[in-house]
C-alpha cells in the first residue's frame, strides 16, 4: 500500500433521474445497451467532476452501471436464479424484503468479467485515482445459498464459497494488472455477526455463527491471495447494512474485532461509526499496527450534516487506539447502495463529500 487516501469514500453516489429511467427502459426492452452505456457514460462523466471539485482523494464511477453495489456478480455468473433471501430492515419504512443477491440454483460458471466493462472507463476518464468496488465472496454465502435448492449443486455453503472466492479473486488480480490502484471488498454480511438477533437466527437456521465468521475471513482471505500489493491497496468496508436509508444489523464490533482485524490481509478497514448502532472505538485496538483505518464518521443515511468538531473530536478519539497517521475519513458507506438511493438530496450528497474532504484537510494537511 502506498498511500492512505485520507478523503475516501465508500463507492455508490446517487443516480441522476434521467439514468434510473434508463435502466427502467433498458430492463423492459424499450432501450438498448449501447444507448444505456451512453447515459451511463455521461452519467460517471458529471460524477467524477462533482469529486473532483468536491477535492476527494480517489474516484469512482458512482456504481453507476450496476443496478445495486451487488449485481455485477449475478450478471457475470451463471448459475444464479431470480430468487432473493428476505432480510428484515430496520429504519424508515422498514420490513421484509429480498436482497439484492439472487440465489444460487446450478453449478456456478462466470461468462464474463465482473467489472472490465465499469473499470476501462472509469480509468480512461477520471482525473486521479480510481477505486473499484466488488461484494466479498462471503456476502454470498448467506444469501445465496437456499436449503433445497443449492445443496442440490453445492453440498455446503462452504463448497459455493469456495467457487465465488476464486471468481472475486480473479477479478481482483485483473484489476490489480490493469494498474488500478485501489480495490475495496464489501462485506455487510460481517454485521450478522455482530448482532445478537441475527446470530441467534444463523443458529435457528442450522448455521453455526463463529465457524461461519472463520469461513468467511478464510475466503475473502483466499480471493486477495496473490493479488499484485505493490503500489495497489487492498480495503474492505464493513457496515450494518444500507438500503434506501435502512439497516438491518446493530452492534459494536467488539464480538468480532480481534479475528476480524488481526485475521484479514487487507491494508484498509471502511468501518461505519455514523452511529450508536456501530458501538465505540475500543475495538480498534486489534487493528494491526501499519493497517489503515477509514472512520466511517458522516452518515449517508440522512440529510444532517454533521459538525466539523464533532468529526474532530471523534477522529481524535479513535487516536487513542489507532496512531492517527493510520487514520483517515469517509461517509459510513454508498450514498445508493442500491440504484433508488438513500433519503437525501444530491446537494446533500454533496456536502457530505465537502465535509469529509474539509475535515480531513484539517487534520492530516
Amino acid at each position: 500500500m502506498t498511500n492512505r487516501y485520507r478523503a475516501d469514500q465508500v463507492g455508490s453516489l446517487l443516480r441522476p433521474a434521467d439514468l434510473l429511467q434508463a435502466r427502467a427502459a433498458y430492463a423492459e426492452g424499450r432501450l438498448g445497451l449501447e444507448e444505456l452505456r451512453k447515459i451511463e457514460d455521461r452519467a460517471i462523466l458529471d460524477a467524477l467532476e462533482l469529486q473532483r471539485r468536491v477535492g476527494l482523494d480517489v474516484f469512482s464511477d458512482g456504481e453507476f452501471r450496476r443496478g445495486g453495489w451487488m449485481t455485477d456478480v449475478a450478471e457475470a455468473v451463471e448459475g444464479f436464479v431470480p430468487e432473493r433471501v428476505g432480510i428484515r430492515w430496520r429504519g424508515p419504512g422498514g420490513g421484509v424484503e429480498g436482497s439484492l443477491a439472487h440465489v444460487v440454483g446450478a453449478r456456478l460458471r462466470q461468462v464474463r468479467r465482473l467489472t472490465a466493462h465499469e473499470s476501462a472507463f472509469l480509468k480512461a476518464r477520471a482525473p486521479g485515482p480510481v477505486k473499484m468496488t466488488m461484494p466479498s465472496p462471503s456476502v454470498f454465502m448467506l444469501l445465496s445459498f437456499k436449503p433445497g435448492l443449492t445443496d442440490r449443486f453445492y453440498a455446503a455453503r462452504a463448497d459455493l464459497l469456495r467457487d465465488l472466492a476464486r471468481i472475486v479473486r480473479d477479478e481482483l488480480r485483473a484489476l490489480a494488472d490493469e494498474g488500478v490502484p485501489y480495490l475495496q471488498l464489501d462485506a455487510p454480511q460481517y454485521g450478522n455477526y455482530i448482532d445478537p438477533g441475527l446470530r441467534e437466527g444463523l443458529r435457528q437456521a442450522g448455521v453455526d455463527p463463529d465457524r461461519a465468521l472463520d469461513e468467511a475471513i478464510a475466503a475473502d482471505n483466499g480471493c486477495v491471495a496473490g493479488v499484485k500489493r505493490e503500489g495497489v491497496t487492498v480495503a474492505l468496508h464493513i457496515c450494518r447494512g444500507n438500503n434506501t436509508s435502512r439497516w438491518f444489523a446493530e452492534g459494536g464490533y467488539d464480538p468480532i474485532a480481534e479475528k476480524l482485524f488481526g485475521g484479514l490481509e487487507v491494508d484498509r478497514f471502511l468501518l461505519e461509526y455514523d452511529s450508536e448502532r456501530a458501538g465505540g472505538f475500543e475495538p480498534l485496538r486489534y487493528v494491526p499496527k501499519g493497517k489503515t483505518v477509514v472512520l466511517g464518521l458522516i452518515t449517508t443515511k440522512e440529510a444532517r450534516l454533521e459538525s466539523e468538531d464533532d468529526l474532530l473530536r471523534r477522529i481524535e478519539q479513535a487516536s487513542r487506539y489507532v496512531p492517527l497517521e493510520n487514520l483517515a475519513l469517509s461517509p459510513q458507506c454508498g450514498f445508493a447502495s442500491a440504484a433508488a438511493g438513500n433519503r437525501l438530496t444530491a446537494d446533500d450528497q454533496r456536502r457530505k463529500l465537502e465535509l469529509a474532504v474539509e475535515t480531513a484537510r484539517k487534520v492530516w494537511g
